[in-house]
């Protein structure tokens, strides 16, 4: 655990670990994004321009998603952008940057799905490298174990603080008691999941299915980690918020799948239908092949 990395004394200014993996994250994601864009026929300078909007309302969906989980943690509004230093909600910047990207979608329409497919390894990438901030800020941690690998967390780290209110350290602990290393679990997952959407990649597909594999395969790695988790309190039949919220996005998931199979006549699934013609800054090599067509549902089934 390292949440500060260095200071510079002279400005008076922390680097927190938190921060510089998150933007390690973006970066690596936008650049997977555009070598994406560019093997899915999409101009690589529509996936600059969204990504403004995608990373803007990932951030506040990431912050606001937080402190509806835990409203005790807002005392003022520049709480709200302090995203540095921790308590964001990796479902929440998803719900955020979707409703970013439909806004942009709106005003200068693309072909949606393509799009999603392009973003779909980019989310994998960028989930994987933040959870390595989580781990170095002693967030996310998980619960106590006995496992070799177990860590333990220094005194006023997350899971000291929280095994302290729950009577299972004394206040003179030098160290939290063993717990699950959940964020180094969920980085490895994310890597999972990007060599899955990266080998899906190759073969022959549909607009679209690659984010429907995203869908149904974060889900799946995200949900076992959320039952291992130490910080995060059940809501409602013994799941957490995430493990809902996985449920749902694995079941629009297979949604979106089942919409975009090919039927008997090798079009894809029945359903609403909408022909986008490519603006003028995507006209080119990316409008070869015609105007889009996005399947049902559309846009808001294609990312959950």
């Amino acid at each position: 655990m390292r949440p500060i990395l260095f200071m510079v004394p002279e400005l008076g200014l922390r680097v927190h670990a938190y921060g510089v993996f998150i933007f390690v994250a973006c970066f690596a994601a936008l650049a997977m994004a555009v070598w994406r864009a560019r093997r899915e026929k999409v101009d690589p300078n529509a996936v600059y321009e969204l990504a403004a909007w995608l990373f803007l309302g990932g951030v506040v969906g990431a912050r606001v998603f937080f402190f509806i989980q835990h409203p005790e943690a807002f005392h003022r509004p520049t709480d709200l952008l302090r995203t540095w230093e921790g308590g964001n909600v990796f479902y929440g910047c998803i719900l955020g940057g979707l409703t970013g990207s439909i806004l942009y979608w709106y005003r200068r329409p693309f072909p949606f799905l393509r799009m999603c497919d392009v973003a779909a390894p980019a989310v994998a990438i960028g989930a994987a490298l933040g959870r390595i901030g989580c781990f170095l800020n002693g967030c996310c941690h998980g619960a106590t174990c006995s496992l070799p690998w177990a860590v333990r967390f220094p005194q006023g780290s997350h899971a000291w603080v929280r095994q302290l209110n729950a009577g299972l350290i004394a206040p003179d602990a030098p160290f939290s008691l063993p717990v699950h290393p959940a964020q180094l679990y969920s980085f490895a997952a994310g890597l999972t999941v990007l060599a899955i959407l990266l080998a899906y990649s190759r073969i022959g597909r549909r607009p679209g299915q690659l984010m429907a594999v995203l869908m149904i395969a974060y889900p799946l790695t995200r949900w076992p980690i959320e039952a291992i988790r130490g910080d995060e309190p059940t809501i409602f039949l013994g799941m957490t918020w995430a493990q809902h919220i996985s449920i749902g996005l694995m079941a629009a998931g297979f949604g979106l799948w089942m919409a975009l199979r090919p039927d008997r006549h090798g079009k894809a699934g029945s359903g609403p239908t909408r022909a986008i013609a490519p603006p003028h800054h995507l006209r080119g090599p990316a409008a070869a092949d015609g105007p889009e067509v996005a399947s049902a549902p559309e846009p808001a089934g294609a990312a959950g």
